[in-house]
């Protein structure tokens, strides 16, 4: 197989794998658009975190809040609990790893706040245990998965929402990530700025 036969197959399974998606997840990207809208209408905040390629979906995410996604409009409140290096390496190093997402939460979670995870392979322990802690602190979870759920998935609520991503390559889970990112980030704006 040639070098342009390789990029046409990417190109063509990344668009069955998003058209596969399509199919089931409209109802589920709506419902967190719709909470998330709700959230920041009541003046709380949005924090988001993934580990490895799923932290820059995180990023992807708040940067398009704090920043904007099409349209200049006003800042809208989203933290990227992945982003500050010397605060996750300063906790993995004093305490454990597990503890990266969970102590930055407690610090800057709040009763009302949306905990936007972003994981592909669903068997994080820093994530599981985040996820604890979040509902003890009354804060809703949109876990933005794929696979089959892993061991993340038992532990969300009924109040919370999975947007899960069923398929089996990491890669085309992460590429179906942003075009849900870029979703959630489209609704939320028509929503708060028509």
């Amino acid at each position: 197989m040639n070098l342009q036969d390789r990029i046409i197959n990417n190109f063509s399974d990344s668009i069955q794998a998003q058209q596969e998606a399509l199919s089931y997840l409209p109802e589920h990207i709506e419902y967190a658009a719709l909470n998330i809208v709700s959230a920041l209408l009541n003046d709380k905040k949005i924090l988001t975190f993934g580990n490895g390629r799923s932290a820059t979906s995180a990023q992807l995410f708040s940067l398009a809040m704090l920043n904007q996604f099409e349209r200049d409009r006003p800042s809208l409140p989203a933290i990227n609990l992945a982003s500050d290096v010397a605060t996750i390496t300063a906790i993995a190093n004093d305490y454990q790893y597990d503890d990266i997402l969970s102590k930055q939460l407690r610090a800057l979670g709040q009763s009302g706040d949306i905990l936007m995870i972003y994981t592909d392979g669903n068997n994080s322990s820093n994530i599981a245990k985040a996820i604890a802690l979040a509902h003890d602190k009354e804060i809703t979870i949109i876990a933005v998965t794929g696979n089959e759920g892993g061991l993340i998935s038992p532990l969300l609520r009924e109040t919370d929402i999975e947007i899960r991503v069923n398929l089996n390559s990491s890669i085309r889970i992460q590429e179906t990530h942003v075009l849900i990112t870029h979703c959630l980030c489209d609704l939320i704006d028509h929503q708060i700025f028509g």
